[in-house]
C-alpha cells in the first residue's frame, strides 16, 4: 500500500512527459504502463473513497475499484460529481465494488434519479456551486461527514484544477509515461486563473522512482 495519511486528499495523475492526459480527440488508453496501473489499484485500496467527475465517467466508463491478484480487502466508496445528473444507468461504476454516491444539483430529472437509485447508487442534492458546477469543497466536506477521511481524486483536468484552485489537495501521486503528446493534447490540469507567479500552488517532491517504464513521483503540499 502507499501509506497514505489517515486524513488526506490525494490527486492521482497519469500523464505523458509533457503533462497531457489524452490526445485532442480524448483518446487516453493507455498512456501509462501496466506497472503504473497496478500501483493505481493499490492506491485505491489504500483510500476510503475514489472521487471522479461526470466527464471521466462519460469518456472512460471506469470502475474505479481495486483489482489486484489475490486482493480480498474492501473496496473504496466511489463518488461522482455530476451537477446535471448525466451518469448513465449502464455505467460500469455501478456494477461492482463499494457504494456509489452521486452528488448533483437541485434541478435534475426525476426519472434519472430514480433509475440510478434503482441501480443501487445514492443520489444526493447539493446546493453549493463554484460557477456552473458543484462546489468541490462542499462535496469533500460531505464525503468527510459520511466518514471518508482518505479521498483520492481520479478525474480530468477541470476537476483537478478545481481541487488545486480551492487548496484541497494534500498529496499528488503522479505517473509519467515516456511519451510526448504535444500542445494539442489535453492538459492534466485545466485553468487555474493565476495572475501572478507567487499565486502558484507549491508542492514538495517527497519521492521519485521507476514504475516499469514510467516515473512515479509523490508530492506533498508545501506548508504556508
Amino acid at each position: 500500500m502507499s501509506g497514505a495519511p489517515k486524513r488526506c486528499v490525494t490527486l492521482k495523475l497519469a500523464t505523458s512527459l509533457d503533462g497531457r492526459i489524452a490526445l485532442s480527440d480524448g483518446t487516453s488508453k493507455w498512456i501509462t504502463g501496466e506497472k503504473s496501473r497496478e500501483q493505481v489499484h493499490r492506491l485505491r485500496a489504500d483510500h476510503d473513497v475514489v472521487l471522479t467527475g461526470i466527464g471521466t465517467v462519460l469518456a472512460d466508463d471506469p470502475e474505479l475499484t481495486a483489482r489486484l491478484p489475490g486482493y480480498d480487502g474492501g473496496q473504496p466508496g466511489r463518488v461522482i460529481v455530476d451537477t446535471r445528473l448525466r451518469t448513465p444507468e449502464s455505467a460500469r461504476i455501478l456494477d461492482n465494488g463499494g457504494p456509489v454516491l452521486i452528488m448533483c444539483g437541485g434541478d435534475v430529472p426525476a426519472h434519472s434519479r430514480a433509475a440510478l437509485e434503482a441501480r443501487g447508487a445514492t443520489v444526493e442534492t447539493l446546493n453549493r456551486f463554484d460557477g456552473p458546477s458543484l462546489s468541490l469543497k462542499a462535496v469533500i466536506e460531505r464525503v468527510r461527514a459520511l466518514g471518508g477521511e482518505r479521498i483520492m481524486i481520479e478525474a480530468g483536468g477541470k476537476l483537478a484544477a478545481s481541487a488545486i484552485r480551492n487548496d484541497l489537495v494534500d498529496r499528488i501521486e503522479w505517473f509519467r509515461a515516456p511519451i510526448l503528446l504535444g500542445g494539442d493534447g489535453l492538459p492534466v490540469v485545466s485553468v487555474l486563473g493565476l495572475e501572478r507567479m507567487d499565486e502558484a500552488p507549491i508542492f514538495t517532491r517527497v519521492s521519485v522512482g521507476e514504475s516499469g517504464e514510467d516515473l512515479h513521483e509523490v508530492y506533498e503540499r508545501k506548508a504556508g
